[in-house]
C-alpha cells in the first residue's frame, strides 16, 4: 500500500528543494475530507489520490502538480467548495483542480453530451495550463489499474474512452510510458479473451525471447564499446496492445509476428547515434523500408530517435531504437520532461511551444462544434499515433495523420485553396484528390475557381481542419438550397390546403412558429427543405379546421394498426409520430445496436448504426440528425441480414465446421462466398439472419473458437 513517505522520497530524489510543508498540508486536507470514503475495491479512498501523486512524481513534476494530485477529487466527491481550495492552497492550485474536476453537477440529456462537455472543459483547461491533463492522465491510469472492481458494462465504457481519448492524448503529448500502459489495460477489458490468449502465447515464448535478448544485447553492447561509444543497451518485448494491433492490422496470428522484440541504445551524443546506426547495419542485415529518422524529422509531439529493423543470423527480425539521454527522457515523459516546472512557473509557454500551438489550433477547430457526437468525432481526429511528413515546393514541412490525402494538404495551406483544389502534382506526377500522402512527398496543389466542396469531399479527408472547413461550407450552401426547396414545398402544400399565410397576423404567425420550435419563418422554411417538418404542422396551428379531415384519417389508421397489431415500426423516431423510417443498407443496424437517424428528402428517416462509416459524412450538420430508438412490437421475432467476414487457414473441413456452428445456433444463411488467396489464406463472406446484438456476438464467439479461424468480424457495406 502506497504511503505518503514513499512519494516524498521520490520527490526528494529529483527536487530536494520542494515545498514539502505544502505537500503535507495537502495530504492532511485530503485525508480529512475523504475520511470514511472507500473505493469499490474496499480500500480507503485516500489510496487513490496518493497513487495519482505517486505517478506524477514518477514523471518528476513540480510540487504544485503533486498537490493537485492529492486534491483532484476533493471538490467533486466531498462537500468542499472551490473557494476553500483557493483559500487554503492559492489560486494556481485551485485553478488546476477546477480544470480536472468533471462537470458532475450539471444535467445533460445524453451520455455523449456529458462526455463531450467534460472533454471540452478539459481541453480548454489544457490550453491554459498543461498540468491539468498530466493530473488527469495520472488519475485515469490509476483508475484503469483498478478497473476490475467496477461492473462489466462500466469497465467497457471506461476502457473504450481510455483507448479512444486518453491513450491518444498521452501519445500526442509524448508520454510513452503512460500511453503504452493505458493501451494494454484498455485491451485487457475490451477484449479479455484476445488479451489473455496473447499474454499466454508471449509467456510461452518468453524463455526463448529472454535468451535472444541477452545474446543480442551482449553482442550489441560489445560492438559499440569496441567503437569507443559508451552506450546503455536494453531489450524488451513489445507491449501486448501494440502486438495485438499489428495482428489485427495485418490479419495474422501471433505465430507470424516475428519482430516482437525491440532494443534500445542510449548513446552520449547526436554523432554517436548515426555512428551506432552504421555499426548495427554492418552487423545485421537491415529490413528494407523499415528505417525511420525521427531525429532529423521529429514527430509533432517532440519524439526523436533513430528506428531500424534488422534480421539476426537465425532469421529473427528485431527493432533497434537509438537516441541520446535527453531524447530518451522526452520519449518516456514527453511534455512533462521538457516543460520547465520550477516553483512559481505557471505551466504556460516555457517548455514545448509546438504542443501549445497544437492545443490552441485544436481548440480553435472544436470551439464551434455544438453537437456532442460531432464534437467527440472531431476531437479524435487529431489524436492519431502515426504521422507522415510532406513538403511544399518551397520546402515547408507539413505533418499529417496516416491516410491523409492531397485535399488535406490543400486545406492545411489555406481554406480557399482546399475549396478549389481539383488535384495535385506529387513528385512531378499528377494525382487525384483521393491520393494518399507518403512521407517525403513534394506536393503542388492544382486549383480551379469553378470547383467547390461536395458531400463526397468528406470521404476524401482525414484531418479535423479539412473536415471542419468542408462542413462549414456545406452547411452554409445546404441551408440556401434547403430554403429554396422549402419555399417550393410549402407553397405547393399551402395551395393544396387553400391556406394563405399572408392573411395571418404577424403576431399569430410568430406564436405559431415558436410553438412548433422555430424562431422565424425562414428557419421553418429551411426545416421543411431539410425534410424535418411538414408544412401541414403550421397549418394545424393556424387553421386547424383545414386539417381536421387529415387528422381523423391519421388517427383512425393508428387505431386500426394498434388493434390489429400490424405494421408496428421497428424503429421509433423520438418525439414524432407516423414518420417513415428505413434501415440504411450501408450498415444494416440490428436491434440492440446504438442507432441514429438521418433525415432524407422524400424518403423519411434513414437509420444508421452510430459507428457506421457513412454517418460522419452524412451528418455534417446537426439539422439532419434526429434521435431514434428501437421499438419492437410484442411477440415480434424478426431478423435482419448481417454480413460476416471470416478469415481462415485453407484446411480441409474448416468451411464445414463454420456452417455446422451456424446451423446449431439456428441461424439462416442467406449467401456464402468463399475464396482462397495466393498465401493459402481463405476468406468467407456470409450473410446471416440475426435477431439482435447478443445473437450476433454469440455466433461470432462460436466462430472464433473453431480451429483454423484467424478472424471473424462483422462486415459493413456491400
Amino acid at each position: 500500500m502506497i504511503r505518503y513517505e514513499d512519494i516524498q522520497e521520490k520527490v526528494e530524489a529529483y527536487n530536494p528543494q520542494a515545498d514539502f510543508d505544502l505537500f503535507r498540508r495537502a495530504y492532511i486536507f485530503s485525508a480529512r475530507e475523504h475520511r470514511g470514503q472507500t473505493r469499490r475495491s474496499g480500500e480507503p479512498y485516500l489510496i487513490h489520490p496518493l497513487e495519482v501523486a505517486s505517478i506524477l512524481a514518477d514523471l518528476h513534476l513540480d510540487m504544485t502538480c503533486l498537490v493537485v494530485g492529492l486534491l483532484h477529487d476533493v471538490v467533486e466527491d466531498t462537500l468542499v467548495e472551490q473557494a476553500t481550495i483557493e483559500e487554503y492552497f492559492g489560486k494556481d492550485i485551485a485553478h488546476i483542480v477546477e480544470g480536472v474536476t468533471k462537470l458532475s453537477k450539471l444535467d445533460f440529456r445524453t451520455k455523449e453530451e456529458r462526455q463531450a462537455e467534460n472533454l471540452r472543459k478539459m481541453l480548454l483547461a489544457m490550453v491554459d495550463d498543461i498540468r491539468v491533463i498530466l493530473v488527469k492522465l495520472a488519475d485515469r491510469l490509476h483508475n484503469m489499474r483498478t478497473l476490475e472492481y467496477l461492473p462489466p458494462e462500466k469497465q467497457v465504457e471506461i476502457a473504450l474512452e481510455t483507448r479512444e481519448i486518453y491513450a491518444p492524448i498521452a501519445h500526442r503529448l509524448g508520454i510513452g510510458r503512460i500511453k503504452s500502459e493505458l493501451e494494454d489495460l484498455a485491451l485487457r477489458h475490451l477484449d479479455p479473451d484476445a488479451y489473455h490468449d496473447l499474454l499466454r502465447s508471449l509467456d510461452s515464448r518468453r524463455k526463448v525471447s529472454d535468451n535472444f535478448i541477452e545474446d543480442v544485447g551482449k553482442r550489441l553492447g560489445e560492438a559499440v564499446a569496441g567503437q569507443g561509444i559508451e552506450a546503455e543497451v536494453s531489450g524488451r518485448m513489445k507491449s501486448v496492445a501494440s502486438i495485438h494491433a499489428k495482428m489485427k492490422r495485418q490479419a495474422i496470428p501471433v505465430e507470424q509476428v516475428y519482430d516482437y522484440v525491440a532494443f534500445r541504445l542510449v548513446v552520449p551524443s547526436l554523432r554517436d547515434c548515426y555512428g551506432a546506426l552504421g555499426l548495427i547495419h554492418s552487423l545485421w542485415r537491415p529490413v528494407p523500408g523499415r528505417f525511420r529518422d525521427y531525429i532529423a524529422m521529429p514527430k509533432p509531439n517532440g519524439y526523436q530517435s533513430l528506428h531500424t529493423s534488422v534480421i539476426s543470423a537465425k532469421g529473427q527480425p528485431f527493432e533497434v531504437q537509438i537516441r541520446t539521454p535527453e531524447m530518451h527522457r522526452i520519449a518516456e515523459e514527453g511534455i512533462a520532461a521538457h516543460w520547465s516546472y520550477k516553483e512559481g512557473n505557471q505551466g504556460r509557454g516555457e517548455g514545448d511551444l509546438s504542443t501549445g500551438q497544437w492545443l490552441r489550433q485544436y481548440m480553435e477547430l472544436l470551439k464551434d462544434v455544438k453537437d456532442p457526437r460531432e464534437f467527440l468525432q472531431v476531437a479524435r481526429m487529431d489524436l492519431f499515433p502515426d504521422e507522415v511528413y510532406t513538403f511544399s515546393p518551397r520546402g515547408d514541412v507539413f505533418s499529417f495523420p496516416r491516410g491523409a490525402t492531397v485535399l488535406d494538404f490543400a486545406y492545411a495551406i489555406h481554406t480557399d485553396l482546399g475549396h478549389q483544389c481539383v488535384g495535385a502534382r506529387v513528385k512531378g506526377k499528377m494525382v487525384p484528390l483521393r491520393h494518399q500522402l507518403r512521407s517525403g512527398d513534394i506536393v503542388e496543389i492544382q486549383t480551379s475557381p469553378k470547383h467547390h466542396p461536395s458531400r463526397d469531399s468528406l470521404r476524401l479527408v482525414r484531418t479535423s481542419k479539412a473536415r471542419a472547413k468542408i462542413r462549414q461550407w456545406l452547411n452554409v450552401h445546404e441551408r440556401q438550397r434547403s430554403l429554396g426547396l422549402g419555399r417550393e414545398i410549402t407553397g405547393r402544400e399551402f395551395r393544396r390546403y387553400r391556406f394563405h399565410p399572408r392573411r395571418v397576423k404577424d403576431r399569430d404567425m410568430t406564436l405559431a412558429l415558436q410553438a412548433i420550435g422555430y424562431d422565424n419563418y425562414e428557419d421553418f422554411l429551411s426545416a421543411v427543405g431539410y425534410g424535418k417538418v411538414s408544412p401541414a404542422t403550421l397549418v394545424s396551428r393556424l387553421a386547424p379546421e383545414l386539417r381536421a379531415e387529415d387528422r381523423l384519417e391519421s388517427r383512425l389508421t393508428r387505431v386500426v394498426k394498434k388493434a390489429l397489431g400490424v405494421g408496428a415500426p421497428r424503429v421509433k423516431v423520438k418525439g414524432v409520430d407516423d414518420v417513415m423510417a428505413s434501415m440504411a443498407g450501408c450498415c444494416d443496424p440490428i436491434p440492440g445496436e446504438e442507432i441514429v437517424g438521418y433525415i432524407t428528402r422524400g424518403r423519411g428517416v434513414s437509420v444508421h448504426a452510430v459507428n457506421c462509416t457513412n454517418v460522419e459524412n452524412l451528418l455534417y450538420g446537426s439539422e439532419r440528425r434526429i434521435d431514434v430508438a428501437w421499438s419492437r412490437a410484442r411477440g415480434e421475432n424478426t431478423t435482419r441480414p448481417v454480413k460476416i467476414r471470416v478469415i481462415m487457414d485453407d484446411r480441409p473441413g474448416v468451411l464445414a465446421r463454420i456452417t455446422t456452428a451456424i446451423s446449431e445456433e439456428e441461424i439462416n444463411i442467406r449467401t456464402v462466398d468463399a475464396r482462397v488467396d495466393e498465401a493459402q489464406r481463405g476468406t468467407v463472406l456470409l450473410v446471416l439472419d440475426i435477431k439482435d446484438t447478443r445473437h450476433l456476438q454469440r455466433i461470432l464467439k462460436r466462430l472464433r473458437g473453431i480451429e483454423g479461424i484467424r478472424q471473424a468480424e462483422r462486415s459493413q457495406g456491400a
